[in-house]
């Protein structure tokens, strides 16, 4: 059984960071497509980074430049560094994974999502 489990959300004031991790289980990241999106309430889902076949991340353009993937394949981890967070960057995170080939868009497509972690930023 795959499993993707989010943790590291919280409040924050605005300028301020925070690591978001996540563990997967049942499946091998770095044999996978990886990736972080977010949903607020009421809006559509927003990609934050996806990393396909070129391995380079790719980020979307409310947070480039202030977030930062990471992945840690020997512990099966992914990581999304957030610096100078905004109130509109307050939504549910979530990390997401998939297999080769799948049409990713907007936060769609993905094979496992993990249940996500709330990520608040107050001014």
């Amino acid at each position: 059984q795959v499993q993707l489990v989010e943790s590291g959300g919280g409040s924050v004031q605005s300028g301020g960071s925070l690591r978001l991790s996540c563990v997967a289980s049942g499946i091998s990241l770095s044999s996978h497509w990886t990736g972080w999106f977010r949903q607020a309430p009421g809006k559509s889902r927003e990609t934050i980074v996806h990393i396909g076949n070129s391995g380079v991340p790719e980020y979307g353009h409310a947070v480039r430049g202030r977030f930062i993937f990471s992945q840690d394949n020997a512990e099966n981890t992914m990581y999304l560094q957030m610096n100078d967070l905004r109130p509109e960057d307050t939504a549910m995170y979530y990390c997401a994974a998939a297999r080769p080939g799948r049409a990713i868009l907007s936060g769609w497509g993905y094979n496992w999502e993990g249940r996500g972690t709330q990520v608040t930023v107050f001014s």
